[in-house]
């Protein structure tokens, strides 16, 4: 089963770019972030010619994630208990249903910049959601995996340069220790057990060049629980995706991030 995650950037805007890779890549599941569009504006029917369900979980203008997977999904969640007030949609959840069944997540972390501002401590609130619901789901004993944009950069080796970093929300200690407390309840990287040859950034900005100059992070993650990271046979991440165009379409500031699992 091949499972990937992909911050789209506007699904609507870039829906010729994405519907190629899918075409190309025919993933099994795919999750998507940063869909800007309400659930009843999501591209369902492109999708559903390609063979795919779709569970969504939109937000005007802003946020918004969905699961695509070309087996039914069941047991879909959207959003994160624990703070009943929280309006952005940055979460879902569902059961790949199959003879094996996957559980899987489109998380879409905030940002957390800048610093000073309310959204550093929103962004460390919904960790601390997060990891409640990820040790919930360890409990399950399940096949498992955490895919997503985490906002969170969680190495050195992970970033072009650090001193550029330094003061920016996803490179905060806060915010690595964070990443580090779903490792330690249990979940492994995928790019640790399986770390790339070259590139490992995910995200190069669309200002200063970041791109040709290969000033990227990694910030787009799969977490595996250990009955997932029982069965990982590989780990890829598209950047070739990053340099494409279709027609108007321009590419996302994000790059699909595979694994495969042997199920």
């Amino acid at each position: 089963m091949k499972i990937f995650t992909y911050n789209v950037n506007s699904v609507n805007a870039r829906l010729p770019l994405i519907l190629e890779w899918f075409e190309e890549t025919q993933p099994d599941v795919c999750a998507l972030q940063e869909l800007k569009c309400l659930d009843e504006k999501f591209p369902y029917e492109p999708f559903e010619r390609l063979g795919y369900n779709a569970a969504v979980h939109g937000q005007k203008t802003w946020n918004g994630v969905a699961l695509l997977s070309k087996q039914p999904l069941i047991d879909v969640v959207r959003g994160l208990p624990g703070e009943p007030e929280d309006e952005q949609s940055r979460y879902i959840e569902a059961v790949v249903d199959g003879s094996v069944p996957v559980r899987v997540t489109s998380i879409y972390l905030p940002n957390g910049n800048p610093i000073g501002t309310d959204k550093y401590p929103y962004k460390h609130r919904w960790y601390k959601r997060l990891q409640a619901r990820a040790k919930e789901i360890l409990a399950f004993e399940e096949i498992s995996v955490l895919s997503g944009d985490f906002n969170t950069i969680p190495t050195k080796s992970d970033l072009y340069r650090e001193s550029a970093w330094l003061d920016d929300a996803l490179y905060q200690p806060e915010t690595r220790a964070a990443y580090q407390s779903l490792k330690n309840l249990g979940y492994s990287d995928a790019c640790d057990l399986m770390p790339p040859e070259g590139n490992r950034y995910t995200f190069w900005d669309y200002q200063a060049g970041a791109w040709q100059k290969n000033e990227g992070i990694r910030i787009d993650h799969h977490l595996l629980s250990p009955q997932a990271a029982d069965r990982l046979k590989s780990f890829e991440i598209h950047k070739d995706a990053r340099g494409r165009t279709h027609d108007d379409a321009k590419p996302s500031d994000h790059v699909p991030v595979g694994v495969e699992l042997d199920v």
